[in-house]
């Protein structure tokens, strides 16, 4: 499977999530960090104002609030989750994200067609 890093030199390094993508006023970072043919994982830095409107994906995804407070809509369903909690997203199931303040996440988006787990 092609994958594709964040690290273009090929090393491997720790790094600090939080420290890997800034804020910018007004909107939303995008950091992807891999990305393969079924799936990527990705770091947003959310401006205090700033949402992702509802839509749907056929991925399953990982949501991991790594600083702040976001708020996240499933289904309808509102979910307000602070530094440290994680929520899954489910494949084809309307979600939004809304950033209140501003927050910091990561995405881990994952094909789950065809899994038999």
């Amino acid at each position: 499977m092609a994958m594709k890093s964040a690290n273009t030199n090929g090393d491997s390094s720790a790094e600090r999530l939080s420290e890997m993508v800034e804020y910018q006023s007004g909107a939303i970072v995008s950091r992807t960090l891999l990305k393969a043919v079924n799936g990527s994982t990705t770091l947003f830095a959310f401006d205090a104002g700033q949402e992702l409107s509802e839509h749907t994906t056929p991925y399953e995804a990982l949501l991991f609030v790594i600083e702040g407070e976001a708020v996240v809509s499933i289904r309808g369903v509102v979910h307000h989750l602070h530094t440290g909690d994680v929520i899954t997203l489910p494949a084809n199931q309307p979600h939004a994200v809304n950033a209140d303040k501003q927050f910091k996440m990561l995405l881990v988006m994952m094909d789950s067609e065809g899994d038999e787990s």
